[in-house]
């Protein structure tokens, strides 16, 4: 398996779109990427390829010296395989080295593979966003990690 992580570009908006179908109920539309890769200046996304074939994608917003991660998406055809993981420690091993100190995130109360892989790289529930979710109202877990 031979997996690259790099910054994401505009030839990666419509993939990204189309995963976010696949793996969310409530999917950003293929606009909603092109507005963050193309002009919103405090977004950075990353894209996870495995053998030329995009695998995953991880984005986050940088304000002033805290990242919110936006959305991290792994293909169903690639999960249990790493690419989880590689994207977050990409993404915050970038953004450590541009000066931000803290991360934070919400995801949904039921998502416990995603709360998992958070809780490896030290999120720590913080609060609840309750009805968070508008496709069915389910809670958010809010997450936390600080730079030491």
């Amino acid at each position: 398996m031979d997996l690259i992580v790099r910054q994401a570009e505009e030839r990666d908006i419509k993939p990204m779109a189309e995963m976010d179908i696949l793996c969310f109920s409530a999917p950003w539309s293929e606009e909603s990427f092109a507005q963050e890769i193309r002009e919103n200046r405090m977004a950075f996304y990353i894209v996870a390829e495995i053998d030329g074939r995009m695998a995953g994608y991880a984005g986050l917003w940088c304000i002033v010296d805290e990242g919110h991660i936006t959305n991290v998406a792994v293909h169903p055809d690639f999960r249990r395989r790493g690419v989880g993981e590689a994207l977050i420690s990409v993404l915050l091993d970038h953004t450590i080295k541009n000066g931000i100190l803290s991360h934070t995130l919400e995801v949904r109360v039921s998502n416990t593979p995603a709360i998992s892989l958070y809780s490896k790289f030290g999120f720590e529930s913080a609060g609840l966003r309750k009805n968070y979710y508008e496709d069915n109202g389910e809670d958010a877990i809010i997450m936390w990690r600080t730079q030491q």
